[in-house]
């Protein structure tokens, strides 16, 4: 039986939007799981990349023709759109990035070049992303800062606890996921930032697989950094966000050196521009920019909380399904998640099981998901892993539980 909030948002007219889904994958109707990796784009999304292109491409800010005019007020909408999606004080603190990845690469090379050091210390957890952790352990090895790991439980939980009992004068940094793309945990990262706050730390929130199903104000969270990536909110691919606070990104060294980041430059010396465009060198991706407003637009026009309970409604009739099965167990069993869910199965290795999916049209995601710590804790090489959107449906799921029938028919 459908629940209120499918009836409610009408899934079967919002598929309609999304033209990649009406195709078939080795002859079945595709079933698309990946939505942590990347989700689909909506028409308007797509529209909106292709009327940039067909009337009015040109580059921005130091134009003056008509067609600059034009796309440079379309691209600055856009920080706009974003500074009012995240509820960022200033307009300015919004920086255009290349993704989460690039945004916590320009802040560890940039902040983290300039006022981090030997002995100091950085946390992170055991959770994260590669992305953010990479490029902390190579701050690390330049700078001689201190790397420390928050835990996780049995459920996939940080065991705050213990970060606690990390946290001292010599803490400068701390660095967290705000959801996990493996787990899907929900961690609680108010706690998280104000803790670290008190011992006089910078906070990085990693809002990669948060910003598409929760809602999102920078100023009641307090962070100091805020990244996320478009391609996870039903926007293009290769352009992100990073959100800072004006104070600490007016101290910060410029990143990259070209156009669009300078006021003046001779040979022997060059004055930086202003917030944001001192860490915007170079030609941006100017159409991906322009497209991501629409895509907030388009969510805004279903209700990032239809969302998230429609998602939250497939999480739950998954769980309960997939539990069924005998010799599934499912990794991660937090308290609060979003709409992921990963497995692994007794005897079956993860890539076999979405090989055989694939086959009958179903698109999971399967590997370490790009935490290799995280999954050592579990003692796996990897998981299977469904991501929820709001184009998904229980009909889906029923298709994805008898396909792991199948699989384990092969297998076993």
């Amino acid at each position: 039986m459908q629940s209120a909030i499918e009836n409610t948002l009408d899934i079967e007219q919002i598929r309609r939007d999304f033209p990649v889904l009406d195709q078939t994958v080795n002859g079945r109707p595709l079933v698309y799981f990946d939505n942590a990796a990347t989700n689909q784009k909506p028409l308007p999304v797509i529209h909106a990349l292709t009327r940039y292109y067909e009337g009015y491409n040109a580059n921005i800010h130091r134009g003056i023709h008509h067609l600059a005019e034009q796309a440079t007020a379309a691209f600055e909408a856009s920080r706009r759109a974003v500074q009012s999606f995240l509820n960022a004080k200033h307009w300015e603190e919004i920086i255009f990035t290349y993704g989460t990845t690039d945004g916590i690469n320009l802040v560890a090379q940039t902040y983290g070049r300039r006022f981090l050091g030997k002995g100091d210390e950085i946390i992170i957890s055991t959770m994260e992303h590669h992305s953010n952790i990479v490029p902390w352990q190579m701050l690390c090895e330049e700078r001689g800062c201190i790397l420390k790991v928050i835990p996780v439980d049995d459920n996939g939980e940080l065991i705050l606890e213990e970060y606690e009992k990390l946290l001292s004068e010599r803490t400068k940094f701390v660095s967290v996921v705000h959801v996990s793309n493996s787990l899907g945990t929900i961690n609680p990262v108010k706690t998280i930032i104000d803790l670290a706050h008190g011992v006089g730390a910078v906070v990085l929130i990693d809002g990669a697989q948060a910003s598409s199903h929760l809602e999102l104000d920078v100023q009641a969270l307090d962070t100091d950094f805020y990244v996320f990536s478009a391609h996870k909110l039903y926007g293009p691919t290769g352009m992100g966000v990073l959100y800072g606070k004006k104070e600490i990104l007016d101290a910060m060294p410029p990143y990259r050196g070209g156009g669009e980041m300078i006021k003046e430059v001779t040979f022997e010396k060059t004055t930086y521009n202003d917030l944001p465009y001192k860490f915007e060198a170079g030609t941006p991706n100017i159409a991906d920019v322009v497209a991501v407003k629409t895509a907030l637009e388009y969510m805004a026009g279903l209700g990032k909380e239809n969302i998230a309970a429609h998602e939250h409604d497939l999480l739950q009739y998954a769980t309960e399904q997939l539990s069924e099965l005998e010799g599934l167990r499912i990794i991660g069993q937090a308290k609060h998640k979003i709409g992921v869910i990963s497995w692994v199965m007794d005897g079956i290795h993860h890539q076999d099981t979405g090989v055989i999916l694939d086959q009958q049209g179903i698109a999971v995601r399967t590997g370490h998901h790009c935490c290799q710590p995280l999954m050592q804790r579990f003692g796996i090489t990897g998981t299977t892993r469904a991501s929820f959107a709001v184009y998904n449906t229980k009909d889906e799921v029923d298709r994805l539980v008898t396909g792991l029938r199948r699989v384990q028919k092969m297998m076993l």
